[in-house]
């Protein structure tokens, strides 16, 4: 307990720079609207669990201060959450299991992507998406977002870590 005091913490802003710039990424309106990823709560949820899934695999390797990095950006997120379930009306006894079942879901779709994508396996990367994104079955839909998925990986790769824990990210543009 003590020696989180010593912890070294990230700057603040770039952690918001990144988490921003994950949202924006994951409102882009043709996941809605083409590619028929649901326009709901969960629907959102999902793609910005997509888009962190990128970045916490392009900082997995690194050791030290991008760990810390990584939690930062992880914890914003779920205060992000906490915020929206908050606003949406959830009462404070509601909140904290549906954020605990939050992580359970994001931490399930980030095995299953991580997975699937470290052995370049599409078949595998279309499953979860149609298992854990998609309400219906949608064949060209989950092949457009697996594809998208996989350009952005190897966007974000060649991006350098020092950038992004000084706060930039890049995507490619879905279209």
């Amino acid at each position: 307990m003590i020696f989180n005091l010593f912890r070294k913490t990230p700057a603040i802003e770039p952690v918001y720079a990144i988490y921003n710039a994950i949202v924006t990424q994951s409102r882009q309106p043709i996941f809605y609207a083409e590619w028929r990823v649901p326009d709901t709560v969960t629907g959102r949820f999902d793609m910005i669990s997509l888009h962190m899934a990128l970045l916490f695999r392009r900082l997995r390797s690194e050791a030290g201060a991008n760990k810390n990095f990584s939690q930062a950006v992880f914890d914003l997120f779920f205060k992000d959450m906490d915020r929206s379930l908050r606003e949406m009306g959830i009462g404070d006894l509601g909140v904290p299991k549906r954020i605990q079942k939050m992580g359970n879901v994001f931490f399930g779709l980030l095995a299953a992507l991580s997975e699937a994508m470290d052995r370049n396996d599409r078949a595998a990367l279309e499953g979860a998406l149609s298992r854990n994104v998609f309400a219906e079955s949608q064949d060209a839909q989950v092949r457009a977002l697996a594809e998208y998925l996989l350009r952005q990986d190897a966007t974000v790769a060649t991006q350098a870590v020092d950038a992004i824990t000084g706060g930039i990210i890049e995507f490619e543009s879905p279209q």
